[in-house]
């Protein structure tokens, strides 16, 4: 399973959020330059980075943006405010890994469907529950669409993943997010990535063997420092299948 350490930035700084309430944020006192890089340090493959302050409209942090996509040494998997066709391919020339798009995609499928085939394995598909409906406008506006259904609706589309949030229930709530994502995730065609259900290295061990996720985003715990990303990592990777000693 692949471990997605993941900052979020509001004003240049990082912050997390609480159910997705841009206008309550926690802030971390941290530099966002030097602690992606200790996230490359740590080991990661990937990082996951979202502008909320290009979710709102305010603005963005594109610059900030740009020198961790350029200096982190790790791909960017990068989220925030990709409400075009031209915004998504802004970014990934300007080298993100990869972009997700969630509210782009509920009101244009097929523009979403194209991207994905146009660029493949560089758009993720993002899936933001709330009761039932999939949310959009930084989980602000109820969408028309049922989630199964949004995730049916792109077919074979050759997404590099999706992720899949559950907004309703916190994070003392893992055992019922860790329900919906699974379920969620047997409509899926692409590897999907679980968000907001990790606040111990043993949530971690416990999704290794949750059938059909194949990927986590890692930010708030990180920054409370109760997982250690090298730790969380290694728990990550697969051990060796047991053999039958033969006598």
């Amino acid at each position: 399973m692949l471990i997605y350490p993941t900052m979020e930035l509001q004003g240049g700084r990082c912050v997390t959020l609480a159910k997705g309430r841009l206008n309550e944020p926690m802030v971390w006192h941290v530099d966002p330059v030097e602690t992606a890089h200790d996230f490359a340090k740590a080991g990661a493959s990937w990082m996951h980075l979202t502008d909320f302050d290009a979710i709102e409209g305010r603005g963005d942090n594109a610059e900030l943006v740009e020198e961790i996509i350029r200096t982190v040494g790790i791909p960017v998997q990068l989220g925030g405010g990709m409400h075009s066709r031209e915004r998504v391919e802004h970014w990934i020339d300007k080298g993100a890994g990869r972009i997700v798009v969630g509210s782009l995609a509920a009101r244009d499928p097929q523009l979403v469907g194209e991207l994905a085939r146009f660029h493949p394995d560089q758009i993720v598909l993002a899936v933001d529950v709330w009761r039932g409906q999939v949310m959009t406008d930084g989980w602000r506006t109820a969408s028309a669409w049922a989630p199964e259904s949004f995730i049916e609706a792109f077919g074979d589309a050759p997404f590099a993943g999706i992720v899949i949030t559950d907004i309703e229930n916190e994070l003392d709530e893992v055992e019922a997010q860790l329900g919906l994502i699974s379920s969620l995730a047997s409509h899926a065609r692409a590897p999907v990535i679980a968000s907001g259900v990790v606040r111990s290295v043993d949530d971690i061990a416990r999704l290794t063997y949750v059938q059909n996720i194949a990927g986590a985003l890692v930010g708030r715990a990180l920054f409370r420092k109760s997982v250690d990303l090298s730790e969380a990592l290694k728990i990550a990777q697969p051990g060796p299948e047991p053999v039958a000693a033969f006598r």
